[in-house]
């Protein structure tokens, strides 16, 4: 017997997200899968698809938020989501209370509601309607109850949140009260993690994607249901029990990025580049699409980003891209927010700030502050706009 088609489930934003549990309990079992999407938003179609390539135990069908092409759908089986979650709670010394302070229709929000089933502890829940704040945060932060059978507090965090709640000391205070924070969907700055460390925030780095059930590397080591390697072009190549079995009505795309090997181990093939330090652990060293290519020099945008986050105190945010140039190829910018938006930050300044800290080649040569980074999704900048609106200004 064939696996059902996913239906489409309407999230919430706000503690109404609540209402969908059962739902979800229901796609666990492995026959109701549900395909999420945020409510408010029209009803998305179900790709048409051969009803062979559902896997056994589809449980959801979720949106790769952060793609830069189609829309995407990876599916995962209640098994790979249900080893996420008891890897996750391994991890972090045990079942927990949860709080959602993210959109739900997303993989990492979606995770804080699975994990929240396997502890058997109901969420509480972040009021994101208006938007985020750090006093709402707070107040949540303190309406999470641990059990007797989950004793922990945990929350999850995309770095921009992180960075601002760090920044207050009820943010602060709220933050020192969790067992676990895990910290992912982008980048998270060095000096961002430091800051939090130093502050008494017990953080984990996390790394992974949609097709991967959400994080599957912590702090640079995959979950004890996972594997990471790197090949030989740099790219991270995950596996393991929680990778997808593809995309829904996508097979062409499914082989391309999916494989099984023959131990049955599936893999998935990111399209970021990375490799491993002296301990062993994983280092994202950015999206292979992402390496700028000027004046024939590569530059990886993440190294940049570091330094700018790193030496420029007066930068809230920053992304670094690069820009038709017709005497270099491209020019590497640097999209920044910064802590005092009233202040000034010139290309020349930035510069002069970091010249002997980066190669000379590396050095932003366009710098543009913006009031905010866009999004395309919890935690990911928005590449696309960010270039539209340097050649807006241009």
């Amino acid at each position: 017997m064939s696996a059902q088609s996913p239906r489409p489930l309407a999230i919430p934003a706000g503690p109404d997200v609540l209402d969908v549990l059962p739902a979800l309990e229901a796609a666990l079992s492995g026959h109701a899968p549900v395909l999420p999407y945020a409510a408010g938003d029209p009803s998305p179609s179900v790709p048409s698809h051969d009803p062979g390539e559902l896997p056994d135990g589809l449980a959801v069908a979720i949106g790769t938020s952060g793609s830069t092409g189609r829309p995407k759908r990876a599916l995962l089986t209640a098994e790979a989501l249900e080893r996420s979650a008891w890897a996750t709670h391994q991890v972090l010394g045990g079942s927990g209370a949860w709080l959602l302070a993210m959109p739900a229709h997303h993989i990492a929000g979606l995770q804080v509601l699975l994990r929240s089933l396997a502890s058997g502890v109901v969420p509480t829940v972040l009021d994101l309607r208006g938007g985020f704040s750090v006093e709402a945060f707070a107040e949540a932060a303190a309406q999470v109850r641990p059990t007797q059978a989950a004793t922990r507090r945990y929350t999850a965090l995309v770095p921009t949140q992180l960075s601002r709640l760090v920044d207050d000391p009820a943010g602060t205070a709220a933050l020192r009260g969790f067992d676990g924070v895990l910290v992912g969907g982008a980048a998270t700055p060095r000096a961002l993690v430091e800051r939090a460390s130093e502050l008494g925030v017990v953080l984990s780095l996390t790394y992974g994607m949609s097709e991967t059930a959400g994080g599957c590397v912590y702090d640079g080591a995959p979950l004890p249901v996972s594997r990471v390697h790197v090949d030989n072009d740099r790219h991270v190549v995950l596996g393991g029990d929680t990778v997808a079995h593809g995309y829904l009505g996508e097979p062409q795309l499914s082989r391309d990025a999916f494989t099984t090997d023959p131990d049955g181990v599936r893999w998935f093939r990111t399209d970021d580049l990375g490799h491993f330090d002296d301990d062993g652990l994983l280092v994202i060293d950015g999206r292979a699409d992402d390496v700028i290519n000027t004046g024939g020099l590569k530059i990886n945008p993440g190294v940049v980003e570091d330094a700018i986050s790193r030496h420029l105190e007066d930068v809230l945010d920053v992304v670094v891209l690069g820009v038709p140039d017709p005497e270099w190829g491209e020019s590497v910018c640097a999209a920044v927010t910064l802590v005092d938006p009233s202040r000034r930050l010139t290309t020349r300044e930035v510069r002069e700030r970091l010249r002997g800290i980066l190669p000379d080649a590396a050095l932003p040569r366009r710098v543009m502050v913006l009031d905010a980074i866009p999004q395309r999704g919890p935690g990911k900048p928005d590449r696309t706009a960010i270039r539209r609106s340097v050649g807006e200004r241009a």
